[in-house]
């Protein structure tokens, strides 16, 4: 079995969930077609057991213990091995298809969330794409397992029925023609089944989008007293739920006692006419017992068929989910033929505001409205093409939007105010890009002042962080996404408001090391702190307008007499007071390490 997850899942086809369902089948052909082989094998060897049986019945009471009766054991014995082995090995790449076909397609929806950035919770509830993964993907994966034993059964009915025909017209026309009848009474059940399964879907994934929503949002709706409000609809959707799976199983229960019921009267009348005949002197007693056990038998290739066609329905409203999540346009979309990229050291012009970011220097971005300077530091990461086409950015002179988007990911990084983090290894979650040695690690948590982090995580660096970092502080979390920035090392980084969930004392020496370690390497500081701006190259202040009417160092501004230094001696006084809340969340203090520090960020 080739490792998972896989290299490349490739781009499924969007045109119908069958077309895709078949693209799929192809990509994992080998497979598929080792699974219908075993499982052809499987099925015949177990169609051809009454057949041998019968004989070795037959053999038995016309001669006795002898070589006839002898052969048709060992015949027996060797179609039992086959059946044994067939079996194992069909299990065995039943599990790799379904695997592979589920683990694909949970690779292509979660590539697809990760690049199309804010676009796709714009357009789809967090819990279609969350159930896109978690349940679609698996749902899809059921037909690829089926579809060996499926074609299996398939073939043991063929076998049989020309078995059947060549011995007893009569029995053989009964269950060449019953089976089929009663596959066809069964599939009256499918329809409605698939329209209550659609509902069913639907309203789980409403239920999931709600218990997202209220999970990430608890702390907000403790502090407003909302939490048994959004609970009543949390149950209320919950029942919503039951009851869909109450109609779903009504019509699954009457299929299952129907795969049952038909079966069971077809395996009666045929011992029924096999008895008449063996009286008659039709048929010999083990072609008898070879009749019965094939109308016992082929009630198994008709579940078969009924699971095959349920999960087939299943699977193609699945493929149809993800193919909803799949048709999201990413908000940086490639360029079918990306631009030259500038060479290293090129500066980073953002032309509505007027900012230049110039290289090897780390300054600082101010504004009164702190949104307005946020804006600005965003589009420098190019995040959305279609809203950022108006407010063109140029790295060297060549548009954001004409070079190749990974190549941009690696040169300009964008640290964004809201510090989320990830569930897994801290180690591993501080270094995104997989290249930092442990000394690196070590001097990016320095740097970020996170060191006390280490001892509130059991193990340190090889401890585990739980969801969203839950168990660390506002502050600490602000700092650990820190040091996670700096060590991705790139060209260009912009931080916005990296210091605005600690104290004045950790803020300090934060601003110095930050400033230090990033000395000679392109640097923007989004933040109204002069504990920051005291420390860098170079601040500049935007107006009302989102356009740059000032720069110099803090100290030159701070000095300033005309419009400008007023204006900046407002932005940044009001932040030395620590009356006044922080610049990016105007309910909370500036205290370190306190839940409510950290809440909205």
């Amino acid at each position: 079995m080739r490792p998972l997850p896989l290299p490349d899942p490739g781009t499924p086809p969007l045109t119908t969930p069958a077309r895709m369902l078949a693209w799929q089948a192809w990509r994992q052909r080998g497979i598929l077609a080792m699974a219908l082989l075993v499982g052809a094998l499987t099925m015949l060897g177990q169609a051809a057991t009454p057949l041998l049986f019968g004989r070795v019945v037959d053999d038995g009471l016309t001669s006795g213990f002898g070589r006839d009766l002898f052969l048709g054991i060992g015949a027996l014995l060797a179609v039992a091995v086959v059946m044994v082995g067939a079996g194992a090995l069909s299990h065995r790449y039943d599990v790799e298809n379904w695997l592979r076909s589920a683990f694909a397609f949970s690779q292509v929806v979660g590539y697809k969330a990760s690049r199309s950035g804010h676009a796709i919770t714009r357009k789809l509830p967090t819990g279609e794409v969350v159930a896109a993964v978690a349940n679609d993907a698996l749902r899809t994966g059921e037909i690829f397992a089926m579809a060996g034993r499926f074609l299996g059964g398939v073939l043991a009915y063929v076998a049989v029925t020309i078995v059947l025909l060549s011995q007893n017209l009569t029995i053989g026309l009964v269950i060449a023609l019953g089976i089929p009848v009663v596959a066809a009474i069964l599939a009256l059940l499918v329809k409605p089944l698939q329209s209550r399964q659609a509902a069913q879907r639907e309203a789980t994934g409403r239920l999931t989008s709600l218990g997202a929503d209220t999970v990430s949002g608890l702390r907000i709706l403790r502090g407003i007293g909302g939490e048994e409000v959004f609970a009543g609809r949390y149950a209320a959707q919950s029942q919503t739920v039951r009851r869909e799976g109450v109609r779903v199983a009504v019509v699954q229960s009457y299929l299952d006692g129907l795969q049952v019921l038909l079966p069971g009267l077809l395996a009666v009348a045929v011992v029924w006419l096999g008895a008449r005949a063996a009286v008659a002197g039709e048929i010999t007693p083990g072609q008898l017992v070879t009749y019965y056990s094939y109308a016992a038998f082929l009630a198994w290739p008709v579940q078969m068929a009924t699971q095959m066609l349920q999960m087939t329905i299943r699977g193609l409203i699945s493929a149809g989910k993800i193919q909803d999540v799949l048709r999201i346009e990413a908000a940086t979309r490639p360029s079918a033929t990306p631009a030259p990229a500038p060479a290293p050291g090129a500066p980073l012009a953002d032309e509505a505001s007027g900012l230049v970011l110039e290289p090897g220097r780390v300054v600082g971005l101010v504004s009164a409205d702190p949104d307005t300077s946020a804006q600005v530091a965003v589009r420098l990461g190019r995040f959305d093409d279609d809203a950022e086409a108006a407010t063109p950015v140029r790295l060297g002179g060549v548009l954001l939007a004409d070079l190749d988007t990974e190549h941009l990911r690696h040169r300009v990084v964008v640290a964004e105010a809201t510090s989320h983090l990830f569930s897994g290894v801290l180690g591993e979650e501080l270094d995104a890009r997989g290249r930092a040695v442990e000394a690196a690690l070590m001097d990016a948590v320095l740097t970020a002042d996170a060191q006390d982090v280490l001892d509130s995580v059991p193990g340190g660096l090889a401890g585990d962080l739980p969801e969203k970092g839950r168990s660390l502080s506002g502050g600490q979390r602000q700092r650990v996404a820190l040091a996670r920035a700096l060590l991705t090392e790139p060209e260009i980084l912009v931080l916005v408001e990296p210091t605005s969930a600690v104290d004045a004392h950790t803020e300090a020496r934060i601003a110095e090391r930050v400033a230090a370690a990033r000395r000679g390497r392109t640097t923007l500081v989004v933040t109204a702190s002069p504990l920051v701006l005291d420390h860098l190259d170079a601040v500049h202040l935007l107006d009302d307008a989102g356009r740059v009417v000032a720069q110099g160092t803090h100290a030159e501004l701070l000095a300033r007499h005309d419009a400008a230094g007023t204006a900046y001696r407002a932005v940044v006084g009001r932040s030395m007071t620590d009356d006044e809340p922080g610049p990016t969340d105007r309910a909370t203090s500036r205290t370190d390490d306190h839940e409510t520090a950290g809440s909205a960020r």
